[in-house]
């Protein structure tokens, strides 16, 4: 963790308070999406942190690092936002899968629910390092952000600071106002709540020529709405879910009888690329049946394990995702 000192008796006077945070935003987005699992939460917590650092920069005496009194910041914003509401889940935690052959997703849930998806861009932060950009990828991957939900709100921290930003027991000790044997005590809980939860999979990596090969035969099937080929690159105990409905499927079977019935209006969809979670994404486009052209439907976040994919995640939710994620509103 950088610990170099801000000449403070300087700063103040020779470039705004604002130039000074700003370089922090994007490794503070993501550490406040790890926190809170929502991308639209983060950026709130990340203005609502530069607005207290900025009301109280005059008495920030430079006694820390500007990046260890930012997340301190940060880290109280999170804590107290997640004091009043619930834990954030995905599908899979509220039931059991459903059956392909359902007439219908069920009713949405409210968006306050769920874990939601995030753009590479918001969370990680530059870098030339190859080995640190999969590890970043990593530390957002969809079923990683999800297993911190289930962690309570100081352990959560604990765990992301120590594990994710490498901080030592004493930093984060002094972040939190608690004792070194207190966050080991936390950490080496929380590591046992995530051992426990399903955090596998892929982080992905662009050059890689497999998983490039695998994308490419996805896209064409899908586009193609061929089912067969589509179903071939699906691990057998695959899962496909579509928040903000909170009806899931697992396996071959209830998702090729899905995508056949209820789900067929996909048929004929386009999908464009982007970056979410360290993984894999399109934009989904159906036809438009009221004219020409194309309109959003999903965003679709792909987990891949072992050269196959073993999750289907469709957001549904194109009216916010589609602007954060800068996709079109419709295609020609």
């Amino acid at each position: 963790m950088a610990t170099s000192r801000l000449p403070i008796s300087t700063a103040a006077t020779s470039t705004s308070v604002e130039t000074l945070l700003e370089p922090f935003r994007t490794e503070l987005t993501g550490y406040c999406y790890r926190m809170l699992g929502s991308a639209f939460e983060a950026e709130d917590a990340v203005q609502d942190t530069f607005l207290r650092a900025w009301r109280s920069f005059e008495r920030f005496e430079g006694r820390s690092a500007l990046r260890t009194w930012l997340y301190r910041i940060a880290t109280n914003v999170c804590l107290t936002m997640l004091s009043s509401v619930q834990r954030r889940v995905r599908p899979m935690d509220l039931g059991p899968a459903g059956s392909g052959t359902a007439t219908s997703a069920g009713e949405p849930r409210p968006e306050e629910i769920w874990v939601g998806p995030v753009p590479d861009s918001r969370v990680l932060p530059e870098g030339s390092d190859p080995a640190e950009v999969v590890a970043s990828r990593e530390s957002v991957r969809l079923a990683f952000v999800a297993a911190l939900q289930h962690l309570p709100p100081k352990q959560r921290a604990v765990l992301i600071l120590r594990e994710v930003l490498a901080w030592s027991a004493q930093e984060v000790a002094e972040l939190l106002d608690t004792t070194v044997a207190s966050v080991n005590s936390a950490l080496q809980r929380a590591r046992a709540t995530l051992a426990a939860a399903d955090t596998g999979g892929d982080a992905y990596q662009p050059l890689d020529d497999e998983q490039k090969t695998l994308l490419a035969r996805y896209v064409r099937a899908f586009e193609a709405y061929d089912l067969t080929a589509l179903t071939a690159l699906l691990h057998e105990d695959a899962t496909l879910s579509m928040p903000p409905v909170p009806l899931w499927l697992r396996g071959h079977d209830d998702i090729l009888a899905w995508m056949t019935g209820t789900g067929s209006g996909c048929r004929g969809s386009r999908l464009l690329p982007v970056a979410a979670n360290g993984l894999p994404a399109f934009g989904q486009y159906r036809p438009n049946l009221d004219g020409p052209g194309f309109h959003p439907w999903a965003l679709i976040l792909l987990e891949t394990s072992a050269g196959r994919i073993a999750r289907v995640n469709n957001f549904l939710d194109t009216d916010h995702l589609f602007p954060l994620f800068g996709l079109p509103d419709r295609l020609a």
